[in-house]
């Protein structure tokens, strides 16, 4: 056995695993700090909470113009005859929204479960969607960066659902672990999107429910249809699950209820099962993504302000998809 010391790292990989160690240290920095502001949420009153979350919004939107141009770039092009005052008035109570959107998750994880669910759920369809969810066929349930969906996905766990739900992984891999032990924490399962497709069908072959978020941008590449009334590109995967596998896809939502804390109405907007479709929705792939997307927008429509108007869902399609969709307008 030999007592020589080990050679030194090269210079190169010395400063790269100094970086990374510095990285790491300003992860579990970010980590501890997110700790403790949802440990203080979580001792907070429901309507404290919710003056807090407004009077944060009023200082972001007036004070500091975080995501500003995106936001504005959104609200008038869905919105184009609304004047300067309600869009900007749109913006705040979006983040209101947002800000009491991660309380609630907060809240949840203490003061929502089986016993009490009946306090802060109220079900809108549950009937057909029990049918649909607990029925031995496979299933996908579409949403979209609406309501809290976060709740909602907790929610499908807690009535005993067992789904598969596609997100991307945070960068901070300590954050990343401790979100998603609250998304699997009653039997939601979590996959990464990057090279999900063949444990995605492995799943709805063996009759199992599925779970996404539908308005991601999908580049020049996707399925170019119109949502709330602008054009976006949209990820053909989602209708490609349902038909390949003659799953029922439901669109669902969890919207706060008449904009209370912790008071969420659960429901759809509508099923398209390839299996019976009347509606002619499961025609094609183009058919299905211009369907689920006018049910989103159905659901969105009586509570504009808890949709993501910061998030970056519309793009300029190329000019050849321009073309066609405005031919197809005409």
């Amino acid at each position: 056995m030999s007592l020589r010391p080990d050679p030194p790292l090269p210079p190169r990989r010395f400063r790269e695993a100094i970086r990374g160690a510095r990285r790491r240290g300003l992860d579990f920095a970010a980590y501890i700090a997110v700790r403790c502001l949802v440990a203080t949420i979580q001792v907070l009153p429901l309507d404290m909470g919710n003056r807090v979350c407004r009077g944060l919004a009023w200082v972001l939107v007036h004070g500091i113009g975080v995501r500003r141009r995106t936001t504005e770039g959104n609200v008038a092009a869905v919105f184009p005859d609304a004047d300067e005052t309600a869009r900007r008035r749109l913006e705040v109570a979006m983040w209101h929204h947002l800000f009491l959107m991660v309380c609630e998750i907060a809240w949840a994880q203490r003061r929502l479960h089986l016993c009490n669910w009946s306090r802060y759920l109220r079900f809108r369809g549950n009937r057909e969607m029990l049918a649909v969810l607990l029925s031995p066929r496979p299933s996908v349930i579409v949403t979209g960066h609406f309501g809290n969906f976060e709740i909602g996905g907790y929610l499908v766990g807690l009535m005993g659902v067992k789904s598969t739900t596609i997100a991307r992984r945070l960068d901070n891999r300590f954050l990343h672990d401790w979100v998603e032990r609250f998304r699997q924490a009653k039997g939601q399962e979590m996959i990464d999107k990057e090279g999900c497709a063949p444990r995605v069908e492995r799943h709805l072959r063996q009759g199992g429910t599925l779970s996404i978020l539908a308005d991601q941008h999908a580049g020049e590449k996707g399925c170019w249809v119109d949502f709330l009334g602008v054009p976006a590109s949209c990820h053909k995967a989602l209708a490609l699950f349902s038909l390949s596998a003659a799953a029922p896809m439901i669109v669902a939502y969890t919207r706060r209820d008449r904009g209370r804390p912790m008071s969420f109405e659960v429901g759809f907007t509508g099923v398209a099962d390839p299996a019976d479709d009347p509606d002619a929705a499961c025609g094609s792939v183009t058919e299905l993504t211009r369907w689920y997307n006018d049910r989103l927008a159905e659901a969105i429509g009586p509570a504009v302000e808890q949709y993501w108007w910061l998030h970056r869902r519309w793009r300029t399609p190329p000019a050849r998809v321009a073309r066609r969709m405005a031919k197809r307008a005409a």
